[in-house]
């Protein structure tokens, strides 16, 4: 397991401007030749064409396909998370309804910013370690999930990370169904409306009321 997860790491970590624009120039890459010629043909010298850069550049930062393709799914995640995490800072304080359409919408809205990468990164996410990197991101997002909770105006609730893992895991799944179904904005609508109005009896029946 140690040996696989070494593999899976990037050489180095861009610091200056230059570097950081050419690995952004690389994870733009995969995602473009992912879609454009699926994850079994998609290789380090096909990604280094389609970014200008040479294949000896990219090895700089990636050792093999598979430690790239587990570095352009973590930044994806991580993107998520951090539209979740925005989202709770700026619900603080606010009402059950208000925090169940802030968290959901925020949820959905970063997944279907790109909604054909969130595809073909969940479909190669098995492959490159995804799971760990999925758990990982998940706990992130719960524990600011757990804070946001904790200022709510109208619920006071115990078990807090029992309460985020409820909610959060009972959004993820809806949301990836979509994703997978190619569902056209229309229905896209009606889920977030379904899921907002799920999470919010699901939070006024677990919370205890506070008293005005």
């Amino acid at each position: 397991m140690a040996r696989r997860e070494t593999a899976l790491r990037p050489r180095k970590t861009p610091v200056q401007a230059r570097s950081l624009h050419t690995v952004e120039a690389i994870f733009d890459a995969t995602i473009q030749v992912l879609l454009d010629q699926g994850a079994e043909r998609l290789s380090t010298s096909r990604v280094a064409e389609r970014a200008g850069v040479s294949v000896g550049t990219l090895y700089q930062y990636f050792p093999n396909k598979q430690s790239l393709l587990a570095a352009v799914l973590e930044r994806h995640l991580l993107r998520v998370v951090a539209s979740v995490e925005q989202a709770c800072a700026a619900a603080k304080g606010q009402p059950v309804a208000a925090i169940a359409a802030a968290v959901v919408g925020a949820f959905v809205d970063a997944k279907f910013v790109e909604p054909a990468a969130s595809r073909a990164l969940y479909a190669v996410a098995a492959e490159v370690g995804g799971t760990e990197v999925v758990a990982r991101l998940t706990q992130r997002s719960q524990l600011a999930l757990c804070d946001l909770l904790a200022t709510c105006s109208d619920r006071a609730f115990d078990q807090l990370m029992t309460i985020s893992f409820v909610l959060s895991t009972s959004v993820m799944g809806p949301v990836q169904g979509l994703l997978v179904a190619q569902a056209p904005p229309t229905v896209i609508a009606a889920v977030r409306a379904h899921l907002v109005a799920m999470a919010t009896a699901y939070l006024r029946s677990v919370g205890v009321r506070r008293a005005p």
